[in-house]
């Protein structure tokens, strides 16, 4: 077979800043997913990419040659669907209680989630905490799942979007993951490729978030909105707050344990938005004018939340792993919170053994951090603020080292300003 174009021409053309065509494009991606294009050419792209940006129609092609590089799934037979992706944060177990929640209300929930990687958590070892609750499932189970329970939290299978499988790994070695035009197209193309009716994306920014400056990450939820609506999904984005942590908690069981409270009340930044977003997903469902709080003050949140982890092999009612060791980090003085850096405290669970650096690292999934207080507390001088928990001891002094600043406390009786947790919708 002779290749219609060279490797090293779309390196140029998108080094030299010109616009790559759809024909470019749909080659360099297929062939990179063949393996007639070498990891080092793509890596040259990537990285031109990254410096030098694309226009909104090469981001478009980008993401369709990746969902054309394997299967789509199609949920029309089930009704309506309607999905929600994060761009990762802090304590964020947004999920855990939200699929079930828009689920009690006959929305099914196909959530393809992910493995943490670096100082953020992932869903999928979260739902690992419970006892015989699996992960990796079939097409046919997961739809099973979805017509029985009407919500399912599992592992995207192989087939979808293989071609951004591939890139992905390539980009976390080569120093090109922040880069919007290749993130948005990478979230996209998998959303797009699952066949969801419609889809809400949480895009996070604050100390926690992969995009710290609200600007960049405004820039990419209106990327992902537009790619979603060129696709003919009806896309969503809440740009959301992540300078503090999300909730009381850092760490696999221990956001299970928390997300469970939610479902029967819990924190209220946790709850708050996980209101908004069911809302959202709800409204672009065709269901704009549900209760939702209701459905999680009577149960029936609660009720598909059991049905669903049992589905999964899960049981609901076993015991969650506990830590061997904890350590409590209290308040020097009085104060008032001021500040709790969410990046300090997710690297210190990382610490811990919460997270990974290698996506073939295990997790310890009793480790995190637990917070004993939010901004605009008051505290006394010996009052715990934060509990380290680990099943290796020899962990905490490195995990201390991470908190050091994490916490600011302002005199007594000082008025705490703090910015909404939503920011902003984007539509």
């Amino acid at each position: 077979m002779v290749e219609p174009y060279d490797a090293v021409d779309v390196i140029r053309t998108e080094r030299d800043r010109q616009t790559l065509s759809d024909d470019q494009i749909a080659w360099v991606i297929d062939a990179y997913t063949r393996g007639v294009v070498a990891d080092e050419q793509m890596s040259a792209l990537a990285m031109a990419v990254f410096l030098n940006g694309m226009e909104r129609p090469e981001i478009e092609r980008w993401t369709r040659a990746m969902i054309e590089s394997g299967e789509c799934l199609d949920f029309t037979s089930l009704g309506a669907t309607a999905d929600k992706h994060s761009t990762g944060g802090v304590g964020d177990k947004i999920t855990l209680p939200l699929v079930p929640l828009v689920a009690a209300f006959g929305v099914r929930v196909p959530q393809l989630s992910g493995r943490g990687l670096g100082h953020t958590g992932g869903t999928l070892d979260k739902m690992e905490s419970i006892p015989g609750w699996r992960a990796n499932l079939t097409n046919e189970e997961m739809f099973d799942v979805l017509r029985e329970v009407g919500g399912v939290i599992c592992a995207a299978g192989s087939g979808l979007a293989p071609a951004d499988k591939k890139l992905y790994a390539l980009r976390d070695t080569t120093a090109t993951v922040d880069c919007i035009p290749l993130i948005a197209s990478s979230i996209m193309s998998k959303k797009i490729a699952e066949g969801t009716g419609a889809l809400v994306l949480d895009v996070k920014t604050g100390a926690g978030a992969f995009m710290r400056e609200e600007a960049r990450a405004r820039e990419l939820a209106r990327t992902m909105v537009d790619l979603g609506t060129d696709a003919g999904l009806t896309t969503v984005a809440l740009l959301t707050d992540m300078l503090t942590p999300l909730g009381l908690t850092v760490g696999n069981a221990l956001e299970v344990r928390e997300s469970v409270d939610v479902l029967a009340g819990g924190p209220s930044d946790v709850i708050e938005l996980t209101v908004a977003l069911a809302r959202e997903m709800l409204a672009a469902a065709g269901k704009p004018d549900v209760d939702v709080a209701a459905a999680l003050s009577d149960g029936r949140a609660m009720d598909v939340w059991r049905r669903m982890v049992a589905a999964q092999g899960g049981d609901p009612d076993a015991a969650l792993p506990v830590a061997v060791d904890t350590h409590t980090i209290t308040a020097e003085h009085d104060g008032v919170v001021s500040a709790i850096d969410a990046m300090d405290v997710a690297v210190a669970a990382w610490r811990l053994g919460a997270g990974r650096a290698r996506k073939e690292d295990p997790v310890d999934a009793a480790a995190g951090v637990e917070l004993h207080a939010k901004p605009g507390d008051t505290v006394r001088a010996g009052q715990p603020l934060l509990t380290l928990h680990t099943s290796d001891p020899a962990r905490f002094p490195r995990a201390e080292q991470a908190l050091a600043g994490a916490i600011s406390l302002a005199a007594p009786g000082t008025s705490v300003a703090t910015r909404p947790l939503i920011i902003d919708r984007i539509a």
